[in-house]
């Protein structure tokens, strides 16, 4: 399966990254979060590329894109590494300056970027996630049971990567498929892409690197980013029937880490894109089509 784009892989600095570009207009990157790649947009790509460049691509150690190794202190995935893969992707394609929506993963690493990069990025989206360190911080035993895979998958020694790769399809259908909640069904062939790519043995262990940067390089970043909020425009969705939207007061959680935010639920559980399709694209198109100052 594949985006109705050109699809071509860019030189980020010795890292390469596999992105689908279209449409013509105001550029907009699109991230995608765990375990998929940036066929998560698949229904809301085409959408916004009616009035956008639309730039889906794959993080750095999922789907299409390389998977290097981590290095030092999980630092080769922390997020402002991840971030800056994919400024260099924008100026390679010709845009120093443009929007931002991420899903889950892909929105930890837009909030990253927009702290470190705030000239590149005009505006964030983040889709169904609260701020990392915000997470942290409110860790308590209802977290603990309804995301277990951020300790499961942070864990050392190698355990959760020879256990997943026991299995890799069960886990990705077994984990996708309860943090879903009635709406649009999983596309097949995008979820055979998604076995496909997290299948190999380096994507298993590039995404465990991941959720270790979070829970160590990651915090520390955000510490120092403490008390320096975004000022671009950001917008919060979540699903209303998600973990996220049934645990937290999501633009409370926010208000601290961005100066000029908005938000609303989406009928759906964790996966807007694909669950609620509709619903995602007209909030997002309403977001990227707002003059900025405008609220």
């Amino acid at each position: 399966m594949r985006l109705p784009f050109e699809y071509q892989k860019i030189d980020a600095d010795g890292i390469n990254i596999n992105c689908a570009v279209g449409g013509e207009g105001p550029p907009v990157l699109l991230l995608h979060g765990y375990p998929q790649t940036h066929l998560i947009w698949h229904h809301v790509a085409p959408a916004l590329a009616a009035n956008h460049t639309v730039v889906a691509a794959d993080l750095r150690g999922y789907g299409d894109s390389d998977k290097p190794p981590a290095g030092p202190d999980h630092a080769g995935y922390s997020k402002r590494a991840m971030a800056r893969d994919q400024v260099l992707v924008m100026r390679a394609l010709g845009f120093d300056r443009f929007a931002v929506v991420g899903h889950d993963r892909g929105a930890r690493v837009g909030h990253r970027m927009a702290l470190d990069h705030p000239d590149a990025v005009e505006r964030l989206a983040v889709l169904d996630i609260v701020p990392t360190r915000y997470t942290y911080e409110h860790v308590d035993a209802n977290f603990a049971q309804g995301y277990f895979h951020w300790f499961f998958l942070a864990a050392g020694n190698g355990i959760p990567e020879r256990l997943i790769d026991g299995d890799p399809e069960f886990w990705i259908r077994a984990r996708m498929s309860s943090r879903h909640q009635g709406g649009t069904t999983f596309d097949p062939a995008a979820m055979d892409e998604y076995v496909r790519c997290f299948s190999d043995p380096a994507a298993i262990s590039a995404s465990c690197e991941d959720y270790r940067a979070a829970a160590t390089i990651d915090l520390v970043h955000d510490e120092e980013s403490a008390g320096h909020p975004l000022e671009c425009p950001t917008l919060a969705l979540w699903g209303e029937s998600s973990f996220v939207g049934r645990t937290y007061d999501v633009l409370a959680a926010w208000r601290p880490y961005a100066t000029n935010l908005r938000g609303a639920a989406i009928p759906s559980d964790h996966y807007l894109p694909e669950e609620a399709p509709a619903a995602t694209t007209a909030a997002l198109l309403s977001f990227l089509t707002e003059r900025i100052g405008e609220q």
